[in-house]
């Protein structure tokens, strides 16, 4: 009992060279397809190097390419000569160059001799595949592909659409049902002997010819009309990413590849060494007796195409930007932003920073400067607080900020004043806790001391402003923790606000609090609002402000009347 190789080779010849050595020497026959496109120099090099072998032998050579009729091909040439020079062989093994074996040969040996009949082959029917890549499932049965999809895509996709909008289908060889399934099979003699030597072999093979990637197809249709000892799955393991395309095994996924139990896996890296070295070697205490089993490792691959796809929360680079809407989470941590606070409080950031703990910012988005913590002109991850290098990208400015100062809460107030482009980025994210007194902008305005003029058409753009950005923080589309207040309705008692929004931060203090804000006096803002309002200027945000009282519901004292300046 044997198990004969058939290798298809293309590239990295010296490592399919030690792995056919290594083949050989545990007495497995090995028959190499060289692709037609190696130059003929390096072919004979590969060929000489092996030469001293008496049973590995090189059989006739195809130009292969991916999707296309010339790896079946290839496939059936190293598979005849295995079956016509290598009598004792009962498995046929296909493997390409850059398999590489992970169990002993004789455990290899051992386990197909106790499977004499059993064909390892993954071949399951299209409308059973979930795996398939690229739009076409029983469309690559039933149309034609004369183009090459690597090298004449255009004019592929033309005549995929020109088929599919005039109808147009092949007729499926009658007892034929498409299967699908790895490329990479063990198969039996038998078998192998019914599907080459079948009289209607040249109907099969004039008809696959224009079926897509047919090396995926060919052989895993087929299987079904000779056997019915069949197991559908492959004893070498190969795994793929989201876009179809093989994982590389490198070296540090040797006890990853160990653990699979496999017993040949595919691709691995020219340049591992260690995994050429370790595996490749006669070392019987690698023997394991174990079934094959992919999945033990299944997770891990899963996670992989998470990380690929998904990337880290809020992580942005060069490598992985993902499209719109495709990132995993806008930022990487909780965060709060403060809006009208510092205009209504005097000390409200020292305070902030006092009770919570957070690193309590500025205005990050003032159209002057950054305002980062303390004022620094640096801050985490070299962020400048240039305006002009913070408004070329607002969103990566906001997302950097809190990638690089990730195990600290951030805050940060905002206004009307600021830079509006990071309003819907923030109104979706969830990490986003946004509190809001609307109208606490005219505060700043109260003190103003300009020109009414001046002070009347400046509100009325603030207002403006704040009302689009409101509307954006109630949208439905709206993910962040938002809270408003009017600031009428905010003065009537402010602490309950804030110990809401210091409850919500996750403050290091448990207990209720005991000290607020200074908050600025507001003598006459009642009045001022109704200036505004006579000045043709309706300001709406701020609540009710009666004229004749004082923002903390005094009697305004007599005598002492607001002047406009």
């Amino acid at each position: 009992m044997s198990v004969g190789f058939a290798m298809l080779v293309h590239e990295a010849l010296h490592r399919a060279a030690e792995v056919a050595r290594h083949l050989a020497r545990n007495d497995c026959p090995v028959v190499i397809h060289v692709d037609k496109k190696v130059p003929r120099r390096k072919q004979a090099e590969f060929v000489a190097s092996l030469s001293d072998l008496k049973n590995v032998k090189f059989c006739r050579r195809y130009s292969c390419e991916w999707g296309r009729w010339s790896l079946v091909e290839a496939s059936q040439a190293a598979t005849e000569m295995v079956l016509k020079d290598f009598p004792e062989v009962r498995h046929v093994f296909l493997i390409s160059g850059s398999c590489l074996p992970l169990r002993p040969i004789e455990e290899l040996k051992d386990y197909l001799a106790e499977r004499p009949m059993t064909n390892f082959i993954e071949s399951v029917t299209t409308e059973d595949v979930p795996w398939t890549v690229g739009g076409l499932d029983i469309e690559r049965f039933v149309l034609r592909f004369p183009f090459s999809w690597k090298n004449q895509r255009r004019a592929f996709d033309w005549y995929v659409r020109f088929q599919r909008r005039i109808g147009f289908k092949r007729r499926i060889p009658e007892g034929l049902v498409p299967h699908l399934g790895s490329q990479w099979w063990c198969l039996t003699r038998q078998t192998l002997t019914a599907i080459l030597e079948d009289p209607d072999r040249a109907t099969y093979d004039r008809y696959f010819r224009r079926v897509w990637i047919p090396d995926e197809s060919y052989f895993q249709t087929l299987v079904r009309l000779y056997s019915t000892n069949i197991e559908s799955r492959s004893l070498t393991l190969s795994k793929f990413d989201f876009q179809g395309k093989p994982h590389i095994f490198y070296d540090d996924h040797m006890q990853l590849l160990r653990r699979s139990d496999c017993f040949v896996a595919r691709k691995i890296w020219p340049h591992a060494d260690k995994l050429y070295n370790g595996f490749l070697s006669d070392d019987a205490s690698i023997f394991t007796g174990a079934e094959p089993n992919p999945s033990k490792i299944d997770r891990i691959f899963s996670k992989a195409v998470e990380r690929r796809t998904k990337g880290r929360r809020g992580l942005y680079m060069q490598s992985r930007f993902p499209n719109e809407n495709w990132e995993n989470g806008l930022t990487s941590s909780n965060y709060s932003i403060f809006e009208g606070f510092t205009e209504l409080f005097e000390d409200f950031e020292e305070w902030l920073g006092r009770v919570t703990g957070c690193r309590v910012h500025g205005h990050l988005y003032a159209p002057e400067r950054v305002e980062f913590a303390g004022r620094q002109a640096v801050f985490a991850g070299a962020l400048t607080d240039s305006p002009d290098l913070r408004d070329y990208n607002p969103r990566a400015f906001l997302t950097n900020l809190i990638w690089n100062t990730r195990g600290e809460r951030q805050a940060f107030m905002f206004g009307p004043r600021d830079n509006q482009d990071i309003s819907w980025d923030v109104a979706k994210d969830p990490n986003a806790q946004i509190s809001v007194i609307s109208g606490a902008w005219a505060v700043q305005l109260f003190y103003s001391n300009a020109n009414f003029s001046d002070i009347r058409r400046e509100a009325a753009k603030l207002q403006r402003i704040e009302a689009e950005h409101l509307e954006v923080l109630r949208s439905v589309w709206t993910k962040a923790r938002v809270r408003i207040w009017t600031l009428a309705d905010f003065i009537e008692n402010p602490m309950e606000p804030l110990q809401t929004v210091i409850d919500e931060i996750g403050a290091r203090q448990a207990n209720r609090l005991t000290e607020a804000p200074r908050m600025k006096s507001l003598d006459g803002f009642g009045q001022f609002l109704q200036n505004l309002k006579n000045q043709g200027m309706q300001p709406h945000l701020m609540g009710d402000f009666p004229v004749g009282t004082t923002a903390q519901s005094e009697r305004r004292k007599p005598g002492k009347p607001y002047l406009v300046k």
